[in-house]
């Protein structure tokens, strides 16, 4: 099949894939440029961003706005000029710094999740009345139901006059942590297949009265050529992957992290807890291994980069985790 446009607006990307934002390292302007410069949308991560940064430990928010904006520029300097993105967790205690600077910095795409973003067009009206120009940052919000996607409508519209750019729908085979309780991980009712008819369903209302086109891009377990054709077939507009692009060369990942993904089994994926409290996918591997014995315990919190993270009760330290692997 010919591979549709995906737009966002005034906005182009050839072919309809969104890099999935991964984040402590993973996705930065070197997988975000690559995926850009074939067509996709790039989409650098912001989570722990400025993980490397020698003030990291005194000025985190600091050392997360100087990283994200060494990887903007890095990327719009010489890399590309293709559609470049930044995924910003809504769970992150720095969020609104994060958005602040990615609209300052001219992102084209802010796909934003981990929670509902409900002020979201409110900080893209901050800046562009601070800076005094129309600001074209395009906000599109994950979610994992229609009723979520229905919501964001309606408080967007209320409150700003603004209707989202598109929605990535998240099903439950995604990596990294979920949106689902463990329970709902094998639901038929919450398959990706049945989200996305939701959420579009939701949408359509609000692109019909509004005459605007807001595209649902769907994400989560998609990996191949026929996944992506099905879920166009089924409506969407276009895809998210990240899994996928995690063993590319491009990918800013450390090589040993790159050949944990080339050497693991179908066997080796499993669920574990997150520390926020919801489900995630992983690799097996002794870290978790050592988790699960009880071996490994969180020491004092030094990143603070989560709202809701209880480090006194969590597992373990999913950034600490990520720095160290």
């Amino acid at each position: 099949m010919n591979l549709p446009n995906l737009k966002f607006g005034d906005l182009t990307a050839r072919i309809p894939i969104i890099q999935g934002g991964m984040g402590v390292g993973i996705s930065l302007s070197g997988l975000a440029s690559a995926v850009a410069n074939e067509g996709g949308v790039g989409v650098i991560a912001t989570s722990m961003i400025g993980m490397r940064d020698p003030q990291r430990a005194k000025d985190p928010e600091g050392a997360d706005r100087r990283g994200l904006i060494e990887e903007i520029r890095k990327a719009r300097g010489k890399m590309t000029d293709g559609l470049l993105g930044v995924n910003i967790m809504c769970a992150l205690t720095n969020y609104g710094d994060m958005v602040r600077t990615s609209i300052r910095e001219h992102v084209d795409v802010i796909i934003s999740g981990a929670g509902l973003p409900l002020d979201l067009p409110g900080y893209l009206r901050e800046v562009s009345q601070e800076l005094k120009e129309d600001m074209r940052t395009k906000l599109v919000p994950i979610v994992s139901s229609g009723r979520a996607a229905g919501i964001l409508c309606r408080k967007w519209l209320n409150k700003f006059d603004y209707l989202p750019d598109g929605f990535v729908v998240e099903g439950p085979k995604a990596g990294g942590h979920l949106g689902f309780k463990a329970e709902q991980l094998d639901d038929p009712d919450y398959q990706l297949e049945k989200l996305l008819s939701e959420v579009i369903a939701a949408v359509t209302p609000y692109r019909e009265s509004h005459h605007k086109d807001i595209p649902v891009i769907a994400a989560g377990g998609v990996y191949t050529g026929d996944d992506i054709a099905r879920f166009l077939e089924l409506g969407a507009s276009g895809v998210q992957m990240g899994t996928r692009f995690v063993a590319t060369h491009e990918c800013d990942a450390d090589e040993r992290f790159k050949r944990a993904y080339i050497d693991a089994k179908q066997e080796d994926v499993t669920i574990i807890k997150s520390p926020v409290g919801m489900p995630g996918r992983a690799l097996k591997n002794s870290f978790l291994d050592a988790v699960s014995s009880g071996m490994k315990h969180p020491k004092k919190c030094v990143h603070k980069c989560l709202h809701s993270c209880a480090e006194d009760k969590s597992p373990y330290c999913i950034a600490q985790a990520l720095v160290n692997a």
